[in-house]
């Protein structure tokens, strides 16, 4: 196990070491969660609800049609399986 030492400021704020951020995939802003129990705090990126990404993709502009999507599908996975069956 690792541990890397950081400081608490004044507001009570925490840099998150480059070294997690990468490790996490963290950007500017991404929320993180803190969890802790029998005395051990442990961070990691913040799930997201339904709600928190509500809105980030836009609605489609025309309706789709799902039985040619199915069967688009229907067929991908036929040949994958196929391939795999006949390495």
């Amino acid at each position: 196990m690792r541990e890397i030492t950081t400081t608490l400021t004044k507001k009570g704020q925490v840099t998150v070491p480059v070294e997690i951020r990468n490790f996490f995939g963290l950007k500017t802003n991404d929320k993180i969660t803190f969890k802790i129990s029998d005395g051990i705090v442990q961070i990691s990126p913040a799930k997201y609800s339904i709600e928190d990404v509500y809105g980030i993709v836009k609605p489609i502009s025309k309706p789709e049609n799902f039985k040619k999507l199915r069967e688009t599908a229907v067929n991908e996975y036929v040949q994958k399986v196929y391939k795999e069956l006949n390495k």
